[in-house]
């Protein structure tokens, strides 16, 4: 295993937790882009994502605090901090501390998950958390089974490892097994969100033609930190892809998928089929898993010539989320056309 060389604070859209691991009036703990957190649900449902540690003396949030109705109160000296992290009561003083307040994180809670922007300079998001279903067309959750997922934790691995994976038409056939390689269509990097689309089989031999294929994926990247997919021609699948640094070395990693309902079809042998199938798109996830926990990232990397277009062009947009400016090689040529225009 080796240190991922790229920053680990890019900036974007992340995941942090599940919704449900969050009911109303509890607390959760986590570590992020090494910071410790507190993610609370207030009474009413809201959810506040903030730093875990009280701005009175430091006790940890996660450790004993607690939330009443819509505030969370501190288990040491019983202050009380809002949503905006705004002291509103402290127990033994008739006003609140108004000049110290709580690192806040912007919370996006979509496809049954709980997204935090992070920007190690502050800005305010500047893009949208992608949508399973609205930003594939008309289907809705209704339309699938319920999420399927993986979790796994500490691992060695870097966001843009996993996003690098979307535009690497060669390690489907040596990876997933898959009969032939397969073709891109479409590589648009020009803004936060990025598309690719490819058509690809897990059917057949590789006596097949490219051409003959009837089935594909397309993708969409929201920043380094979410990727979602809608598979077309094959079973109805859609996917979501999230990686989040915990510090320097190390990142979380889950994996969701939806496996589409067959309309008139709600018995328990069409839905035993379908987490089957559910199960085996993780099992498949699960195997990039392995490498890219032991992979050393390559830069600049040999490529073949096909490989040229998809992989430069990954790189060079991956540079926006980089604000510390450690990008890779990608980034350090976009510096020297900086320099070049000025």
């Amino acid at each position: 295993m080796a240190k991922p060389p790229l920053s680990m604070v890019p900036t974007g859209w992340f995941q942090v937790a599940w919704s449900d691991e969050i009911g109303a009036g509890e607390v959760h703990r986590m570590t992020y882009f090494g910071r410790e957190m507190v993610a609370w649900r207030a009474r009413s449902g809201r959810l506040t994502v903030m730093d875990a540690y009280c701005e009175h003396l430091g006790a940890h949030l996660g450790h004993g605090g607690h939330v009443e109705g819509e505030v969370i109160q501190c288990p040491f000296h019983g202050w009380q901090w809002n949503h905006e992290g705004r002291n509103v009561c402290i127990p033994y003083q008739d006003r609140p501390n108004r000049g110290r307040r709580m690192t806040t994180y912007p919370v996006v809670e979509r496809n049954a998950s709980v997204y935090i922007w992070h920007d190690i300079e502050g800005r305010e998001p500047y893009f949208e958390v992608p949508d399973i279903f609205a930003d594939f067309g008309e289907r809705t959750a209704d339309d699938y089974y319920p999420q399927q997922r993986l979790y796994r934790t500490g691992l060695e691995i870097h966001p843009q490892y996993v996003l690098e994976n979307g535009v690497d038409f060669a390690h489907f056939k040596f990876v997933h097994k898959t009969p032939i390689v397969p073709e891109f269509t479409r590589h648009d990097f020009a803004e936060p969100w990025s598309y690719v689309d490819f058509t690809i089989t897990f059917e057949g031999d590789d006596g097949q033609r490219i051409e003959d294929v009837n089935s594909g994926v397309e993708a969409i990247n929201g920043g380094l930190g979410i990727a979602v997919t809608k598979s077309w021609g094959m079973v109805d699948n859609r996917t979501i892809s999230a990686v989040t640094p915990i510090d320097d070395r190390t990142s979380d990693v889950r994996f969701m998928v939806y496996i589409g309902r067959t309309p008139g079809r709600d018995d328990q042998r069409t839905a035993d089929r379908a987490r089957k199938f559910g199960d085996e798109v993780i099992r498949q996830f699960a195997q990039d898993i392995d490498i890219w926990r032991y992979q050393r990232y390559s830069d600049p990397p040999a490529l073949a010539t096909a490989e040229y277009e998809g992989f430069t062009a990954i790189r060079k947009w991956a540079v926006q989320f980089y604000p510390d400016g450690l990008g890779g090689s990608a980034a350090d040529l976009a510096k020297v056309r900086k320099v070049d225009t000025l």
